[in-house]
């Protein structure tokens, strides 16, 4: 089992390696910028709360979900790497359908930005209580804005995470065993964005829904296909 994980491992291209972090860097910079720009432009002003009261006053919080929270950020970075496995046209659909993801999540956030009065929320309260998972909590809303949070709409957590799974659900390059896990993880991180009270429910909603749609698009055209099938045509016979 342990020489079969290490083979995989050894598998992996090294541009699977550095596209999957390059790609978690991108994430955290699109996200960083879009607040900034929305404040140099003052969209920031316009700003709303995406809260459905009946919803979301239901939803409690759930310390122990920090974990799970903090761990996306590994599994982000291994979704790039798994799918560099699969491929080559898998992979560069994978690539430009979560770019496409990415830029409509940044653009939502510079010109129809979200925001969440933590204080009003009485999250700053509960994240000061004493407990390992509680100071986890704390460190995540001292990190994203503190007692205000913007760019939470569409759930880039949810948004990146489903497609982490999306990449890799019918590829059979990768076991039965690891699609599973990203399915499960893609869950549990869903639930981590409301139960750690990042997120209202229609954020995930967002993020989920954008992420489906450019990966459809993208398994539709094909670019990836056509574009190995050109290179193909150019090999000498």
């Amino acid at each position: 089992m342990k020489n079969g994980i290490i083979a995989k491992i050894k598998r992996i291209p090294v541009w699977g390696w550095i596209i999957g972090f390059v790609y978690f860097g991108l994430q955290y910079g699109m996200y960083r910028l879009a607040e900034l720009i929305s404040r140099l432009t003052g969209t920031v002003e316009y700003a709303f709360v995406p809260k459905i009261p009946f919803i979301d006053d239901r939803i409690p919080i759930i310390a122990v979900f920090a974990v799970i929270y903090l761990f996306s950020y590994v599994f982000w970075i291994c979704g790039p790497i798994a799918a560099s496995l699969t491929k080559r046209e898998n992979f560069i659909n994978y690539i430009i359908g979560l770019s496409a993801a990415y830029i409509i999540g940044f653009l939502i956030f510079i010109f129809a930005p979200t925001y969440m009065d933590r204080a009003a929320e009485g999250l700053m309260d509960a994240a000061a209580k004493p407990g390992v998972f509680n100071g986890l909590l704390n460190m995540i809303y001292s990190n994203d804005g503190s007692a205000l949070a913007f760019n939470l709409f569409p759930s880039y957590h949810c948004l990146i995470s489903l497609y982490c799974y999306l990449g890799v659900r019918k590829q059979p390059e990768i076991s039965v065993g690891f699609r599973a896990y990203s399915l499960i993880m893609t869950v549990l991180i869903c639930l981590s964005t409301v139960f750690t009270k990042q997120h209202y429910a229609i954020d995930i909603v967002g993020g989920l829904a954008i992420s489906i749609v450019c990966y459809i698009v993208t398994e539709r055209l094909d670019p990836g296909g056509k574009i190995v099938a050109r290179r193909r045509d150019k090999e000498p016979a």
